[in-house]
């Protein structure tokens, strides 16, 4: 039975086409992955078909009563509210219902004989549907997701308007899959959480027993989850059966056999011109030639896709660094409360720093302490000698209206509009996206434009919380081998073991540090 069928669906903004005449049809129990390079429109097509944006032109159809669940990272969560009240109002409308009931009990006094026997069946039936729902383990129920996903940690009596947003992200998912909805849409869900909760939602999807949709950039958690591929590409949307690598597969033979067939028919098509320039002006041929000329008009004639510009990153140096780079002496990081145990750390030129643990432990607290954005509850940083250092943060949470060559220039007004655009291009945007505000970018092209500010600054440290959120398979990948042939020195937080594993010397485990019990 199909959920969901898109039909002929076509998309822009402005003159940027982003589909044409897509359509989809989703099935129950189809575990689907959405893949295609930052700016094809992934999140513009779940936006589309859940209603927060209009197609230009399409249809978009839901099965009768489907309920659908959308993870809207930007949804808002009211002050006042405490993470354990939003994951309860996943359960509203069995809370309705109970209210309902309650109020038909209540009429049960004054209530005729007859009145008071439809009364009971209205209640009776009520009844049936909060026991079937599970109504009276909606506690227990709270408890297991929130521990699943590390809300435990943060605290479920806490206030939501206090929360980062890599917080907000997991109670969103966590209300979400709570309402346990026909179809979940999840864009890129793994973005803030860590190994331990990657691995827990990882089990979770493989038991889901109805349908989803799945952004993710993070190859090996699409592979273990997803049994469908839907590649988006210039415009088009394409069905794979498997996972991604059985997806890339095939793509790469496709791809390499509308090549071959372009070749030779542009070969024909050489041949065919040149044979009617010859012979077309002499009699005894001119009639071959008017017949190879027809053949050459009625031609379907193979395009190959435009090549997209592939991220190129390679990082400015700054003069040599001292020998060491910082050393912090009994450090205890934290706002108000302490996060850490006394820290004596030393990092020494050269070394290459993963900070890895579960969320909330504080590795950015202990960056941005580090990097001197945020007093210490005491002890001291020290930082070394001459450090040039360049710093990519987790979360931009400003709206930024300048359009990529201003956000550039801004930072580097020395350049010249030519070296502006061509950097740019170099990090994988399209002329299109360069001309662009920077605010309605995706995120993966934010990221680009963040980080080709980075690589355009002179630096011996760099300090990266978090990179490859966002970011495509192919910028991921060439962030990874520029990390890897950096020269200076490089402290970074990440969730990715497959991403850091072989860029970095040292991994240091922040939980052996944290004060919060696990």
């Amino acid at each position: 039975m199909s959920i969901l069928t898109v039909e002929n669906l076509s998309h822009g903004f402005g003159d940027r086409a982003i589909f044409n005449q897509v359509s989809f049809r989703l099935l129950k129990g189809e575990h689907i992955g959405l893949v295609g390079a930052n700016g094809e429109g992934k999140s513009t097509f779940m936006n589309i078909i859940t209603g927060k944006l209009q197609p230009d032109e399409g249809k978009v159809n839901w099965a009768k009563k489907a309920r659908v669940g959308y993870l809207d990272q930007h949804a808002a969560l009211s002050k006042g509210m405490t993470i354990r009240d939003v994951l309860k109002s996943a359960f509203q409308y069995l809370f309705d219902m109970e209210t309902e009931m309650n109020a038909l009990f209540g009429k049960m006094g004054d209530a005729t004989p007859e009145e008071l026997e439809s009364l009971l069946e209205e209640t009776g039936t009520i009844q049936d549907v909060l026991t079937n729902n599970d109504f009276y383990l909606i506690d227990s129920k709270v408890e297991e997701i929130a521990r699943g996903l590390g809300l435990n940690d943060i605290g479920l009596d806490r206030d939501v308007h206090d929360l980062s947003g890599g917080q907000r992200t997991k109670v969103l998912l966590a209300k979400l899959l709570l309402e346990k909805p026909d179809i979940l849409l999840l864009d890129e869900p793994t973005n803030y959480l860590d190994e331990q909760h990657i691995e827990w939602l990882k089990r979770y999807l493989q038991e889901y027993d109805n349908s989803f949709i799945l952004i993710s950039h993070d190859i090996p958690f699409l592979n273990s989850v997803v049994n469908l591929i839907y590649h988006m590409e210039n415009q088009e949307l394409n069905r794979y059966v498997g996972d991604y690598d059985d997806f890339l597969k095939v793509y790469e033979m496709k791809k390499q056999q509308l090549e071959a067939a372009y070749k030779k028919q542009q070969q024909e098509i050489a041949d065919l011109k040149d044979f009617v320039a010859r012979n077309k002006a002499r009699v005894s041929t001119r009639n071959m030639a008017m017949s190879r000329q027809k053949k050459l008009e009625k031609m379907d004639v193979i395009e190959l896709a435009q090549e997209k510009p592939k991220p190129s990153f390679r990082f400015k140096e700054a003069r040599t660094a001292g020998r060491v780079i910082f050393e912090t002496k009994d450090l205890v990081i934290g706002y108000t409360d302490p996060l850490s145990k006394p820290l004596n750390l030393r990092m020494e030129r050269g070394q290459k720093i993963a900070l890895v643990g579960a969320n909330g432990i504080g590795k950015t607290t202990l960056l941005r302490s580090i990097l001197g954005e945020i007093q210490p509850v005491s002890g001291s940083v020290e930082l070394g000698d001459y450090l040039h250092i360049g710093y990519f943060e987790q979360e931009i949470k400003t709206a930024n209206y300048n359009t990529c060559i201003e956000e550039v220039w801004n930072e580097f007004p020395s350049m010249t509009q030519y070296e502006v655009r061509a950097t740019l291009a170099k990090c994988g945007l399209t002329t299109k996206h360069i001309e662009s505000k920077v605010e309605v970018l995706s995120g993966g092209e934010k990221a680009k434009v963040r980080i080709c500010k980075l690589i355009n600054k002179d630096t011996n440290l760099l300090v990266l919380d978090e990179p490859t959120n966002h970011l495509d398979v192919e910028a991921k990948e060439e962030l990874k081998r520029a990390l890897q042939d950096y020269h200076g020195s490089i402290l970074l937080i990440s969730h990715e073991p497959e991403f850091y594993r072989d860029v970095v010397t040292d991994v240091w485990n922040c939980e052996n540090w944290t004060t919060k019990v696990f």
